[in-house]
């Protein structure tokens, strides 16, 4: 193969306007159970001054959840896991089934494309004014991948539409997440949403069952962590990057 049959890669992302960014945001989130007392989880993490939010677990009574974000994906396996394997954390149960962990992405629409990838899902994780939060990871079918591009663009179209239905009447928020290649289970994504109350969220993913990407090009949906959050980090805080 000659060099000009070589595939140009390009991996950075892409909005409007010619806009591109090597920067994108990682977040993730764990699940443990065994918590009698959240107390010294809030003060670890007020300490540790990272971004982060701990919920309550509505399916488990013992049961929390703590996300965090950081543009470096190193501060995933040093800084951020030194303060869970250490007191109070350690003596928790981990969930491992569900953990998530994905990064924001740019679709080449993106009117800000800073605001997309870096600002827009920090301020929507770490309002307190949205404490409700559903997060799930999703698999496309392998049909999905099959469609042209104007195919695609049709099926995501319909779900985006409602989406920001929903975002434009302060009934719920969603942060995207790509998680190709960072899932055990091989997801394609990560969604979050959040809001100021638990129904609209529950509402708007039984609308979305009947678009044509969650009834046809759906494979895997799930699990589901349903939380509220008991402490956040301040926006405009310290960062973890």
């Amino acid at each position: 193969m000659s060099s000009s049959d070589t595939p140009k890669i390009d991996v950075q992302e892409r909005g409007a306007n010619q806009q591109a960014s090597d920067r994108r945001l990682y977040m993730q989130l764990h699940a443990f159970g065994g918590c009698l007392d959240p107390k010294p989880l809030v003060r670890a993490l007020e300490s540790s001054r990272f971004e982060a939010v701990l919920y309550q677990d509505v399916n488990d009574p013992r049961g929390i959840g703590v996300l965090t974000m950081s543009e470096d994906p190193t501060f995933f396996v040093s800084a951020w896991r030194e303060l869970l394997t250490a007191e109070p954390f350690a003596g928790l149960a981990h969930k491992a089934e569900l953990t998530m962990f994905g990064r924001t992405y740019a679709s080449g629409f993106e009117a800000e494309l800073d605001e997309w990838l870096l600002r827009r899902p920090r301020r929507t994780a770490l309002n307190p004014a949205w404490p409700w939060a559903v997060w799930y990871p999703l698999r496309r079918t392998g049909a999905f991948a099959r469609l042209s591009a104007q195919e695609q663009g049709a099926v995501i179209r319909e779900h985006s539409v409602l989406g920001r239905a929903y975002g434009d009447a302060d009934l719920a928020h969603d942060i995207r997440l790509a998680c190709h290649g960072l899932d055990v289970h091989d997801n394609d994504f990560v969604i979050g949403l959040v809001g100021r109350e638990l129904h609209p969220l529950s509402h708007l993913v039984q609308t979305m069952r009947k678009t044509a990407q969650t009834a046809q090009y759906i494979q895997t949906l799930g699990p589901f962590f349903i939380g509220h959050a008991l402490w956040q980090s301040p926006l405009g805080g310290p960062r973890t990057s």
